[in-house]
């Protein structure tokens, strides 16, 4: 089993910038694709970026130049680096870790999900 600990969410001004981290934990070994998913209220989750153990990268329309998805030294870590975050961002953020659909937006209950982090910007 895997287990994700997710850190970084807050409170932030229209413009700026924050950085998400996600650890893994447990039969990481297995791990083939990690990814940010986002949850609107009362919408589904979405694919904000993901990246693939070999370093294919994905990413939401809606983040494209904004955001930065990338592995931590250890290949047990991945960060989310957010930048120009705007009102529409605001929502929790989730990290999952699990098969190769999680890479093309297609996460279900049978991957591993952290517990997730809430990002508000304000405008």
């Amino acid at each position: 089993q895997v287990q994700l600990v997710e850190s970084g969410g807050g409170l932030v001004q229209a413009g700026g910038s924050l950085r998400l981290s996600c650890s893994a934990s447990g039969s990481i070994s297995s791990i083939k694709t990690m990814a940010w998913y986002r949850q609107h209220p009362g919408k589904r989750r979405e694919l904000v970026a993901a990246i693939s153990d070999v370093g294919d990268k994905n990413y939401g329309d809606y983040v494209k130049g904004r955001f930065t998805i990338s592995w931590g030294s250890a290949k047990n870590t991945v960060f989310l680096q957010m930048n120009s975050l705007n009102p529409e961002d605001t929502a929790a953020y989730y990290c999952a870790a699990g098969a190769v659909a999680l890479y093309y937006g297609l996460g279900s209950d049978n991957d591993y999900w952290g517990q997730g982090t809430q990002v508000t910007v304000s405008s």
